[in-house]
Parts: structure tokens; sequence; C-alpha cells
């Protein structure tokens, strides 16, 4: 066995969800989670097969997203994983739809922060496999908020319409 450490390549602007699936379909339930779920928002999906022909399945309604997509479920590599990449949309406005597709079995993660995922490679009968262990999101903080950063938070959340 060996462990890696994959970083995922995106803009710094750009959000993404992580997570583990267990079926063919997914790739196309995932797609109408999103359309559902924000129909203005621009995103890519891309899903990695674990069996059968063991191929990345790519969906999605944005070029620029599903190029991301493809790219970071590939170097990630771990079975019946997915990678969703989304612009004029944030996690918070599918996270629901996407955790409800029947064959998803976890979330790993849903953030625009720089993002490592912890992956363990292991050979069976000559064919290597792969598992996302977890992800390193951000960073370590930095101490604990006073009434600034509070008095920050608050007045953000309201700023950007998630708060009234």
């Amino acid at each position: 066995m060996e462990m890696k450490v994959v970083d995922v390549e995106k803009p710094d602007d750009v959000n993404f969800i992580l997570g583990q699936t267990h079926f063919i379909k997914s790739i196309e339930d995932l797609y109408e989670a999103m359309v559902n779920s924000n129909p203005k928002a621009r995103f890519g999906i891309a899903f990695c097969e674990a069996s059968g022909a063991r191929k990345v399945r790519v969906e999605g309604n944005d070029e620029e997203m599903m190029e991301l997509a493809r790219k970071n479920a590939l170097k990630i590599g771990a079975g019946h994983s997915f990678i969703i990449f989304m612009k004029e949309c944030y996690p918070i406005n599918v996270l629901n739809a996407i955790k409800n597709v029947p064959e998803v079995c976890r979330i790993f993660c849903a953030t625009a922060n720089p993002t490592r995922v912890v992956v363990l490679e292991d050979e069976n009968r000559g064919e290597k496999g792969r598992a996302i262990l977890g992800v390193i999101d951000g960073f370590v903080p930095v101490g604990i908020e006073d009434e600034n950063d509070i008095k920050w938070r608050k007045e953000f959340l309201r700023k950007i319409g998630y708060k009234l």
C-alpha cells in the first residue's frame, strides 16, 4: 500500500464538491441534481468508474468546469469517486440535492479552499485500486474570533444574501 496526497487544481474562486457514489448512472443523476437545484449554475462533473470499462465519465454545461472535473478526477483516480466544479453557484445551493442522489454514499468536502486529497493505493491480483481516506480542506485555524471578527462575519453573510 502507498499513501499519496493529490492537490486539487482549480482557480481560487471556483467551488467544488468531492464525494463517493456507487453506480454508473450516478453521472446522469448528479447532472440532474445540479440543474434542478440551480438552473443558472455553470458546472462540470466527473465520475471515476471502479469496474467494467473503468472510465472517467464526464457531464456538465460548462466546458471549463468539465475540463477541471476531468483532469482532477483522473489525478485522484479513486474508484466510484466524483467531483463537481461550479461557478455562478455555491455548494450550499446544491449540496442537499447532491446528498439526496440515491447512489451517493458520502461527501468528503464542499469548498473553494485549497484542497489536498489523501489517497491510499493498493494492488489486488495485479490491479491497482485507490481509496480516498480524507481531505485537507484549507488551513489550520490561527485563533478564536473576537468581537470584530463576529461583526465582520455577520455583515459578510448579510452582504452576500445568506442572512437577513
